[in-house]
Order: C-alpha cells, then structure tokens, then sequence
C-alpha cells in the first residue's frame, strides 16, 4: 500500500538531521537514486556529496530513492519503494533520475527499480515522457557495459570537475531529451552510449579531481538507520598509491590524493555541531601524511573517531589510540592473502610481523574483537596457500584474548587492474576452501564469514560482461546463481567465457574508457604478480610510471 510506504519514509525522515526539503516552483528536480536499501546508501559519501551539491543551487531540487528501506534486500527483488524520500513522489514525475552504483550486483536492483516505477530500462524504449537517466560510480567507470542499453548518458570518473557544467546541461532536459544529449556531448568524461562519436575520438577519458581541498566530501545527512548510525563521516583522501593489483580503487582513482588536515579540521569542526562520533574514510585512512597529527587534534576537538580499518606497515600508534579512547572496540587488518608468497602475488607488502605486531598492539590498548579480512581464489592460489591463512588466523587467535572474526571474500578480477585478464576462480574450488578454513578455524572459537562463492560468479559476469549483459539482466526474473547461468546462455553469452581468461590482444570491453593508466603498465604488472614480484607504492610526485599523472 502507497499510504504504508510513505509512513515508513516519514518514519526514516522524522530521524534524520540535515534533510533538505524545497518546493518545486521554477526548479529542476532531480531523483538520487542509490540501487539498494536506505541502510546501506547513507552510508555512501557519493550520496550525501551529490545531494549536498545538487541543494545547494537554488534551481535544483534534489530528492533521495531507495531500494528498500530496510537493512537489506536480496538483489534483483522487487523494491519495497519507488517514491522520493523527501517528497514522497513518483520517480517518473521527475525528469532527470540520476543514478550512483558502487557495486555490480545493484545492477539488478536498477533494474527491478525502474520497473516498479513503470519506466522502461531500455533506453531505446524511453520518450519524452520518461526521466533521462545519468549514472555514475566506481562499477560503471571501470566497465560501463554491461548497463549501456539502460542509460541515456554515463560519467565516467570522479564528477567534481564537471559537476556544474554537467548540471547546466541536465537543465536542457526541459527542452526535450535529445536537446539535453546534444549539450551533454560536449562536456568531458560524459559517454553517451547511444550515440556514435563523430569526430572519431576515441574512448572517454576517465575524470579525476586534481584538488580535494576545493570540493569537501562529508555526510550531509545523520540518521540513526544506517551502518554509520548517526555518524559523521569525512573523506580524507583518495585513491590509493599501494598498487595491490585486485583493487579497483587503487586502479580506478588514480593518483592518490589526500585532503589538507586544515580542510580536514574545518569539516570536523561543522560536524562535531551534530555528532561527537566521526569516521574517516578512505581507501588506506593510516597512509595519509598527517594521520597521527589528525588523530590528535581531532581527540581534542572532542570527537570519538572510527575508521574502516588499519593498514599495519606501518601502525599509526596515534591514530590507534585515538580509536581506543574513543570507545571502538573492534580493530579491523586486511592480510589479504594467508602467505608471503601470494601476497607478493597481490602486491600487498604486509608481512606476517606486521600482522601480529598490529594484533599485539591491539591487545595492549584494550580492544575486544578482532576482523581479519582475507580473499579466496586469488591468481595462482594453491592449498598451502588456504592453509597458511588458517595458521595466521590461528596465531592471531592465539595471542588475542578476545572475540576473533575472519572475513571471507571470493576473489573477482576487475576492469582496468593487472587482474582483469584473469580467470576467476571457479566456485567450486572457491567454497572447497572456505568450507576447510571454516572446519579448521571454528575448533579454536574463531568465527567464520564467508560470500557466497556461487554470487561471486555472478558479480565477475557483470564486470567484465559487454552489452549483452543487459539483455540477460531484463530477461532474468527471480535472481538466483542458477536463473542467472540461463539468462546468460539465452543471449548467447557463456559463463565461462565470461569468467575465463582473456588473451593478452583480446579487445575488452571497456576499452571504451580511458583510465588513464596504460595497458603497457598494467600488462607489465600482470607479468610482475606471474614472476611473484613487488612493485613500490606511487611516490607522491613527479612519476609518470603508470600514465596517469
């Protein structure tokens, strides 16, 4: 029922801080849609920034869509809501209906979020009475395919350097879809699948803002219903410089870039007006610079500080007990991998000492549970390699008198890291090995969680698929592995070809973007992990190794 819904958004609204509710009258509305829960989009900083950036222009209204209200939903299920939070209103009243996608699996919630607004998902079927529909996100960037059918125009990268340019052209939407396509060709980083490049240009070049300082990235909105309940969060930085060659991020937001602890201080302060708990977020929080400063000057600011987790080469002592003095009590480490070897593989340089060093140091400063996070399936991953993981796992246990968790991720190679030639390991293999870390580490009290390896194949499908994956997407109607595998053979499409490994002249297909970063250098990277070599992390200047800078 329509009345029930809109209690449960009044609901979600009534406790929440910083909503921005505008009448209509002479402005352009724009619905944020984030293809998941409310839960898990509020705790996206790509949300809150969009939505911050877009009020902030008296001609625009901007109003927030959710998936489900809950705290979660199984992907491709019928959505429990179709409306506007704020205003409660129909996604196709508004004209423009632009979309964040962080992860692939929501590409089916897009999809079942479109229908339950009776908005065709094919482009091509959509008219003037329709929202365009602009998306953007890390998925997206890396491999924008498998979703081109569906959408009117992408952004590709980070989309602060064009934000008020592409805003200015969503306004022409008034005059007519094709009229708003014809300005949205001329502004950078914008890939307009359905329309053929004239001048012969080539890929579209992949976005990235130069100075975080000129545009903060903070939460907008505080609400209790969320994994950050009530939590400020902040960006301190961007991107990685490690070089871990399954990271996305580290890949796709090249060159690593960090915010000014001044910036960083200013936005603390705004926030700290609302909360005393905030969360640094990054992909590496403790690499950047002035992290130990950071710590203690927010601690005497009077904030209680949370971080996603710790990278261990080094431990920042500070920040560490920072995190201690503000109440947390759970340290997260990614090892990654169990051995020395495969995390050369990986180019994850933490050694095992690190590891119990940071374990150590954790007991010290009274932490009660520890999360260790490993993946499964890596490239040339054998079983000594799953049973050097227990056996770190083990000793962690060993020397951590409280509650140890290991995490569990089926490994999915990515578009535009050394990885995306790879085969994905088969499901198979990959559940055989989780279920022996599970039988060997629940003896000793640790606890166990693992993905599904079987939704992993689905995820590497939809990362490294072409535009043939759309079809399969509008086909499939109740999502399971299985359901998947058929929807994927009616189109003509092969899992295994999908998951299998890619020849080194293949053509791919994003190469419809340019990351910025050669495919000499990810190739070579490629050899590197083959050879069980490291490479250094990026220095900070002056290195054009990679391409990007």
């Amino acid at each position: 029922m329509t009345w029930q819904k809109i209690q449960a958004i009044d609901n979600l609204i009534d406790g929440e801080t910083g909503t921005v509710r505008k009448d209509w009258g002479g402005r352009l509305p724009i619905a944020l849609a984030f293809p998941n829960t409310y839960y898990l989009g509020m705790s996206s900083l790509a949300v809150h920034s969009l939505y911050r950036l877009w009020n902030a222009r008296d001609d625009i209204v901007c109003e927030r869509v959710f998936t489900g209200l809950g705290a979660s939903a199984r992907p491709g299920s019928e959505p429990g809501v179709a409306l506007s939070l704020e205003s409660a209103s129909p996604l196709d009243y508004f004209p423009i209906l632009a979309v964040t996608l962080t992860y692939e699996m929501d590409y089916f919630n897009l999809v079942a979020l479109l229908r339950a607004a009776n908005i065709p998902a094919c482009a091509a079927e959509r008219d003037e009475t329709h929202p365009l529909i602009v998306a953007g996100g890390p998925a997206i960037t890396a491999n924008p395919e498998p979703l081109a059918p569906l959408l009117d125009a992408i952004v590709i990268g980070e989309v602060e350097p064009i934000f008020q340019q592409l805003t200015d052209a969503l306004g022409a939407a008034a005059e007519g879809r094709e009229a708003a396509l014809d300005t949205l060709a001329g502004i950078p980083g914008v890939y307009l699948p359905h329309r053929p490049d004239p001048a012969g240009s080539g890929p579209v070049a992949r976005l990235w803002l130069v100075d975080l300082d000129c545009e903060p990235t903070h939460s907008a909105i505080l609400t209790p219903n969320t994994e950050f309940a009530a939590m400020g969060l902040i960006e301190i930085a961007r991107g990685c410089g490690r070089g871990c060659r399954f990271c996305l991020a580290g890949y796709g937001y090249r060159p690593p870039r960090e915010r000014s602890a001044g910036s960083i201080l200013a936005q603390a302060r705004a926030l700290l007006e609302r909360t005393d708990r905030l969360g640094l977020v990054s992909a590496a929080v403790s690499d950047h610079s002035q992290i130990d400063e950071l710590a203690v000057d927010l601690r005497r600011l009077g904030a209680r500080l949370s971080v996603s987790s710790l990278r261990v080469d080094p431990l920042s002592l500070p920040l560490l007990r920072a995190l201690a003095e503000s109440g947390t009590r759970t340290l997260t480490i990614a090892p990654e991998a169990g051995s020395e070897r495969l995390r050369g593989v990986i180019n994850k340089t933490v050694t095992e000492d690190d590891v119990l060093r940071a374990v150590e140091q954790a007991v010290g400063h009274g932490f009660g549970q520890l999360k260790l996070y490993f993946m499964l399936g890596l490239p040339s991953e054998e079983q000594e390699d799953v049973e050097a993981m227990v056996a770190l796992a083990r000793e962690c246990a060993n020397r951590f008198p409280g509650q140890t968790t290991v995490n569990v991720t089926p490994f999915v190679p990515k578009a535009g890291t050394p990885f995306q030639r790879v085969a994905q390991t088969p499901a198979r293999v990959v559940k055989r090995r989780l279920d022996y870390v599970d039988n060997q580490l629940r003896r000793q009290g640790v606890v166990v969680k693992g993905e599904s390896p079987a939704w992993a194949e689905i995820q590497g499908t939809l990362a490294r698929g072409d535009r043939r994956v759309a079809e399969a997407l509008l086909t499939v109607k109740r999502l399971t592995p299985s359901s998947w595998k058929e929807a994927l053979r009616k189109v003509g499409l092969s899992p295994a070809e999908l998951l299998g490994a890619r020849h080194d002249d293949d053509p791919l297909p994003w190469d419809v973007v340019a990351s910025g970063v050669r495919a000499g250098y990810l190739a070579r990277e490629a050899r590197r992990a083959g050879d069980g070599r490291t490479t250094p992390p990026c220095p900070p200047e002056d290195c054009t190794a990679c391409g990007v800078c």
